[in-house]
């Protein structure tokens, strides 16, 4: 791995001052003039360390990125877990290869979203029935509205902190401030923007995460009055914290007694953390599950699959769900590549262990340098939060009083040293199948020399 940038302040300094972002900064700027923000995305309101522009990427291969000042960095964002298989992976252009000269777009019904749903079958334990969408924001107002339609019920329940995509319908609670939370028996619903509608709102109850007493509370209070209660298996992107053992078969078993329909928010941990994703991690099946980042590859495809019953619903055209790029044979054609290469298990095992040796890392980092710190998650997503204790989130007030300051200093001495993951402290590092062994050994030793920076 080679990159531009250079270590020290001076000639004899050995003070690292990272890779030259020049250019990322003068596009900054320009973007800015066109750009609501200068980004596309609120989630790409980052910077580069003390540097308030976000980095320009150019170009990738494999589990390597360059910006376009010419620094090279082994990517642990890999476009927010898209990319699972690798940048520029040859099996997905030679795909997109072969559909870009046969039309991508019919608007019609094509062989490879057909192909891709039986895959999606073989794989998911839920997924008796599939429909598509182009996002998992998308996916997700996909499921609720299933379950509504199937329930005739309209409130949902979703767990303070676990984010569910951006449009009205979840985005309420997924990180609010300590001043917003409210008592932990009964959260506020907080709206994550303006713009959400008071009645949205109402149509959603704040649980926290891993208490049970806290859920049958809930369960109770809104008896029959629930069309379902929503999750992420796994919180990616509050810290990656871990369900409790028993709570995610608790969460089933409630449901099933109640009549509630349960969603599992899979965007994240769908086929990167095996075949089966959270679902067969944890040996737990809900009735809905929603997919997007790792199953499409890179590309923009979500779905969500599930009951025979409940996807029944709009298998009849009873629930409306629609979308002009739904399946299309581009998207298509790169997730039937991703799941295939997916469903190896010498693939998954790969990612898990790489993963793991990088969190194996961490924690060493922060025994020898006395720095405390927690590694959550799987070996295919997980995140280093510094508590003052070093020990794990449980639920979403936990990561209140995290040290993001630590955090953002350590993802600032891995950027110089040519390690790229997420600027956001409380989101995932994630690992593709492109990643070498040469790359992981890199990555641990820039874990070890970031926390000899921090205090």
């Amino acid at each position: 791995m080679t990159t531009q940038q250079t270590f020290g302040a001076g000639p004899d300094s050995g003070v690292p001052v990272g890779p030259r972002t020049e250019t990322s900064r003068a596009l900054f700027e320009r973007a800015k003039k066109s750009l609501a923000g200068g980004v596309s995305s609120s989630s790409r309101i980052t910077s580069t360390g003390p540097h308030p522009y976000p980095l320009y990427i150019e170009r990738g291969a494999g589990a390597h990125i360059w910006d376009v000042d010419g620094n090279e960095y082994v990517d642990f964002l890999i476009s927010y877990g898209s990319a699972v298989v690798g940048h520029a992976d040859p099996g997905i252009t030679r795909a997109l290869g072969e559909v870009l000269l046969t039309g991508t777009m019919f608007g019609t019904c094509n062989l490879p979203e057909v192909e891709l749903a039986e895959q999606i079958q073989k794989t998911v334990p839920c997924a008796d029935l599939v429909r598509y969408a182009n996002s998992g924001s998308e996916a997700i107002q996909g499921a609720v509205r299933a379950a509504r339609g199937f329930t005739g019920r309209s409130r949902i329940v979703k767990f303070e902190g676990h984010y569910h995509g951006w449009v009205d319908t979840l985005a309420i609670s997924n990180r609010p401030t300590a001043a917003e939370v409210g008592p932990y028996e009964a959260p506020a619903a907080v709206p994550h923007s303006p713009g959400i509608p008071v009645g949205v709102v109402d149509d959603v109850v704040v649980c926290p995460w891993n208490d049970p007493d806290a859920l049958r509370t809930v369960l109770d209070a809104y008896r029959g009055d629930l069309a379902a209660v929503i999750c992420e298996p796994i919180v990616a992107n509050n810290a990656c914290t871990m369900p409790d053992p028993g709570f995610l078969e608790l969460l089933r078993e409630e449901c099933t007694r109640r009549g509630v329909v349960l969603i599992f928010d899979e965007v994240c941990t769908g086929f990167r953390t095996g075949p089966g994703g959270a679902q067969s991690l944890f040996g737990v099946v809900p009735d809905l599950a929603v997919y997007s980042k790792a199953l499409g590859g890179g590309l923009p495809i979500a779905a969500f699959a599930g009951r025979a019953d409940i996807m029944g619903e709009v298998a009849a055209n009873r629930v409306k769900h629609g979308g002009t790029y739904n399946g299309s044979p581009l998207c298509s054609a790169a997730a039937l590549v991703t799941l295939t290469r997916l469903a190896d298990p010498a693939v998954t095992g790969w990612i898990d262990e790489a993963g793991r040796r990088l969190m194996t890392a961490v924690r060493r980092a922060s025994r020898d340098h006395g720095v405390p710190c927690a590694v959550q998650g799987v070996g295919a997503m997980f995140q280093v939060v510094f508590s003052a204790d070093g020990a794990p989130t449980r639920q979403y007030r936990d990561t209140l009083t995290l040290d993001q300051r630590r955090y953002e200093a350590f993802r600032h001495a891995l950027l110089e040293r040519g390690i790229h993951v997420n600027a956001y402290g409380l989101a995932c590092w994630f690992v593709s199948a492109a990643v070498t062994s040469d790359d992981v050994e890199a990555a641990c030793a820039a874990i070890d020399e970031a926390f000899a920076t921090i205090r």
